[in-house]
């Protein structure tokens, strides 16, 4: 006998996913129970994909092959003791001396295969013992990792720009090579003058030093922009050298023509007498306009074009006051000349040089990483700790890089999965962290070490397709063996 009824009475299907467990709202009051756990937490999640990125890049084998080893052989060993340090760093402590909140961490000691990390002044006595030879050869491990993140990430840059400034590290002590100089924040105390270049392609740092607090002379700025070429990739033909006042001088522009490279260098002392018949406006609504001679300086072997912007100058007068005329009509506007071997219209080198002024954000992001940060009195420990620091940014900007090409590489943008990691290559490091390091994990035991992640925080899916991405590019042959997309320049067939 069958039975008519109206009301349908399917099952409908359970959703085994994460709806489940967000159905029970949580109940936390002052009377809730509190209890430990035997399983190890880490605040620092994100390390996983770093150690990953490591072995990726064959990190390991080019640091044993490249690296100089100081005098003092420590007990874990010169690659783990320089990756301590890198991951000090990478986490956003700048100072040896936080070693100490992260020596029970449970990512961090997993990699160091103990327990515990030794105490502070371990790492401390450690960079005590680095030199000048080790600071060369952190450049020489930095330009073997460019080529190799260059390939991974399938880039091909034939042409590049090269952002170079000086800045001022204030210490406070009595650290060797402190001088008065230049100082606009902390007028009269002693500081550290360093020198960077970053690419602006990449955003990431090419070639630098820390110096004394001293002006650049220009036999020191010739032999700088000499060494540029050996810290280039494979791919590049072309590069365009800008570089404020400083860099001005007929040693810095001969280093760039025997070099080959294009250069913008802001003027500094020289007066090239323009013709007051050819300035031109290309664009009516702005009030600005330009010019260009070939000017020899004093002291120059050989005339060099020169182009100039000048803005009037904004004289607001009180109504009912009479106007004080300029004397002379150059005092009417503000002028800028640039020294230049681009033979294009003046408003177009001004333009490109004008791009340079990311360079400040840039070098004010890597002293918060790192270069504020003075450990020694010894100048020779903080000439080697700088590079430390550089490589440590370095890796971040590498790191973001291969993260936003795995949200493209693994599904469409328009996938929520995604979102957090689309647009990570452009956000500074600090917000970086947020998405691709600071997420908590669990780290249990069983046969095998193994990592776990919340499946409620919304970054767990990003950067599950994040690992799964560094996992297939390790398990493939690397591009550098290969030699496809373009020969490497410094291949140590690792």
């Amino acid at each position: 006998m069958v039975k008519k009824q109206n009301k349908d009475i399917t099952k409908s299907p359970i959703s085994k996913g994460s709806e489940v467990n967000d159905k029970r709202a949580r109940k936390i009051n002052a009377s809730t129970v509190y209890e430990t756990c035997s399983e190890q937490l880490s605040p620092f999640g994100g390390l996983l994909g770093l150690i990953k990125f490591l072995d990726l890049i064959r990190f390991k084998e080019v640091f044993e092959q490249l690296y100089i080893k100081p005098s003092r052989e420590p007990k874990l060993g010169n690659y783990r003791m320089v990756v301590g340090l890198v991951m000090l760093l990478f986490i956003g402590f700048n100072r040896l001396w936080h070693f100490t909140y992260i020596r029970l961490d449970a990512m961090i000691c997993g990699f160091f295969r103990l327990t515990c990390l030794p105490a502070a002044s371990t790492f401390w006595r450690y960079v005590n013992s680095l030199g000048i030879n080790q600071a060369n050869s952190f450049l020489s491990i930095l330009r073997v990792l460019r080529e190799r993140v260059w390939l991974q990430c399938g880039l091909k840059y034939q042409k590049i720009h090269l952002s170079t400034d000086t800045t001022v590290e204030t210490i406070y002590g009595n650290q060797q090579g402190g001088r008065k100089g230049h100082n606009t924040k902390n007028r009269g105390k002693k500081g550290y003058r360093p020198v960077l270049c970053f690419i602006d392609e990449t955003r990431e740092y090419l070639i630098g030093k820390l110096r004394k607090g001293e002006t650049m002379s220009g036999e020191e700025i010739a032999k700088f922009i000499k060494n540029i070429k050996t810290q280039l990739p494979g791919c590049v033909e072309k590069v365009l050298f800008r570089g404020d006042g400083v860099f001005f001088s007929w040693q810095s522009v001969k280093a760039c023509l025997e070099e080959g490279f294009d250069f913008i260098i802001a003027n500094k002392g020289a007066r090239p007498p323009f013709d007051p018949m050819t300035w031109y406006n290309p664009k009516k609504q702005q009030p600005f306009e330009y010019n260009c001679c070939t000017y020899q300086p004093l002291g120059w072997d050989s005339p060099c074009p020169f182009v100039a912007m000048r803005i009037p100058k904004d004289l607001k007068v009180p109504s009912g006051q009479p106007i004080q005329c300029e004397l002379f009509a150059d005092d009417r506007y503000t002028y800028r000349i640039f020294c230049t071997s681009l033979t294009e219209k003046s408003h177009k080198v001004i333009v490109k040089y004008d791009k340079r002024a990311d360079v400040e954000n840039l070098v004010g992001e890597a002293k918060r990483e790192g270069l504020d940060a003075i450990p020694s009195a010894k100048f020779k420990n903080n000439f080697a700790y700088f590079q430390v620091v550089m490589l440590a940014y370095n890796i971040w900007r590498y790191f973001k890089m291969m993260a936003e090409i795995s949200t493209r590489s693994n599904a469409s943008h328009s996938n929520p999965d995604n979102a957090p990691l689309q647009g990570v290559a452009n956000n500074q490091i600090r917000i970086g962290r947020l998405k691709l390091l600071l997420i908590g994990a669990k780290v249990v035991y069983h046969t095998k070490d193994k990592v776990k992640y919340s499946i409620h925080d919304s970054r767990t899916y990003g950067l599950m397709r994040f690992f799964n991405y560094l996992d297939k590019a390790r398990s493939k042959a690397r591009p550098w063996v290969q030699g496809s997309l373009w020969p490497c320049r410094y291949s140590l067939n690792l």
